[in-house]
């Protein structure tokens, strides 16, 4: 008995000592994202990054798991688009073309990033909770993702913006609480350890590719952000971009799952526990059955609503300005297409009445950049 207990003692103390290598190999969180109050009454109004998502997602639903048919040809070339039969038609797709050739519209999604960017500067995130906070850290990414892209659009592959040594995620491109960060810090520091046990933290974080998690057609929020990361696990394990299988043994996974690995360490089997969580259907069966699990499902596709699928070449209406010319909805008075017209409801003050909230068209009005972050922040009850 003896040489059992000491046995036991020996192995746990390894593995604390695993354990405790592991954590120093990971740098910490910086000290101003930290603290946490749970009981904190205070929430972030995200009404203008919402009010933008509402217009410029397209929501395509659940995925239907079909092949889209080969591409042909276009018109005055043998040569033809590029795609991936298996996931072309998934994901909820953002309206990128909207952003060509309209500043106010960057500079007003610039704006929001600003915004955000700045409010721990003005209020530390220490006083709200662990879910407001969440909330804050998957719509900064999400923000700054979109104007990365917007900037290099209509670049049609992402691959090499988001991956290699170039990698614009590894950039520091934001400064919170006077802290450098950058997306990769967001995601594998911050979250990565003030979430550690969770890998649904993975579905909030838009990657702009039609092989990662959806963009929402609405803000996270702190009330509901474990609903809304439920929904997108959900979405994305049961589509053709999460889960695929065609082999009785080999299980394809997305290859989102290898990149956080770190949630799974047991890769094989906790990846597989987690995916029946979520996923419905035959392939259930086919994930019990399998031997192997291969994370080799990619499409760097950005997911724009089809303005790069132009780009091989042909004539007639496969052009942009057949594209252009087809388009139904707003547009600028010069005949550009508009993102709009969103009306933009900004925060009140306490001398502000209904008939002085401000109403802007985005891509027609000017663009405030000078809001202050604490203006965006609201209470939901008096603190006791």
């Amino acid at each position: 008995m003896m040489k059992h207990i000491q046995s036991a003692v020996v192995v746990f103390c390894g593995f604390l000592m695993v354990s405790e290598v592991a954590a120093a190999d990971e740098p910490a969180v910086p000290e101003p994202f930290q603290g946490f109050d749970d009981d904190s009454k205070y929430a972030i109004n995200y009404d203008d990054l919402s009010s933008l998502l509402e217009r410029v997602v397209v929501d395509v639903g659940l995925s239907s798991r079909t092949i889209s048919d080969p591409a042909p040809p276009q018109t005055g070339t043998r040569m033809k688009p590029k795609v991936k039969r298996y996931t072309e038609g998934e994901g909820n797709r953002f309206f990128y073309e909207a952003f060509m050739d309209n500043e106010a519209g960057r500079q007003y999604l610039l704006g929001i990033r600003r915004s955000l960017e700045q409010l721990p500067s003005e209020t530390p995130l220490e006083k709200f909770s662990r879910d407001e906070q969440l909330a804050y850290w998957l719509n900064l990414y999400n923000v700054t993702v979109l104007t990365e892209i917007v900037a290099v659009y209509p670049l049609r592959s992402l691959k090499r913006l988001a991956v290699g040594e170039d990698s614009v995620w590894s950039k520091k491109l934001l400064s919170v609480a006077g802290v450098p960060l950058s997306l990769d810090d967001i995601q594998f520091t911050i979250l990565k350890q003030n979430y550690r046990d969770d890998p649904l933290i993975i579905y909030g974080l838009y990657q702009g590719v039609v092989g990662g998690p959806n963009i929402r057609r609405s803000a996270y929020t702190g009330r509901d952000v474990y609903r809304e990361l439920e929904a997108n696990a959900f979405e994305f394990v049961n589509s053709n971009r999460g889960t695929f299988s065609n082999d009785e043994n080999v299980f394809l996974v997305s290859n989102l799952y290898d990149r956080n690995r770190s949630y799974f360490p047991d890769f094989d089997a906790d990846l597989a526990e987690h995916l029946l969580a979520y996923l419905e259907g035959d392939l259930r069966n086919r994930l019990m059955a399998a031997s192997t699990l291969d994370p080799s499902i990619s499409d760097w596709t950005v997911t724009d609503l089809g303005g790069t699928r132009h780009e091989v070449g042909g004539s007639l209406a496969n052009n942009q300005a057949a594209m252009l010319d087809a388009y139904k909805g707003p547009r600028r008075r010069d005949g550009g297409i508009l993102i709009a017209p969103v009306e933009v409801k900004r925060p009140k003050k306490e001398d502000d009445t209904d008939d002085d909230d401000a109403i802007e068209d985005l891509g027609e009005s000017p663009v405030d950049m000078g809001a202050r972050p604490e203006e965006i922040i609201s209470q939901e009850a008096s603190p006791e």
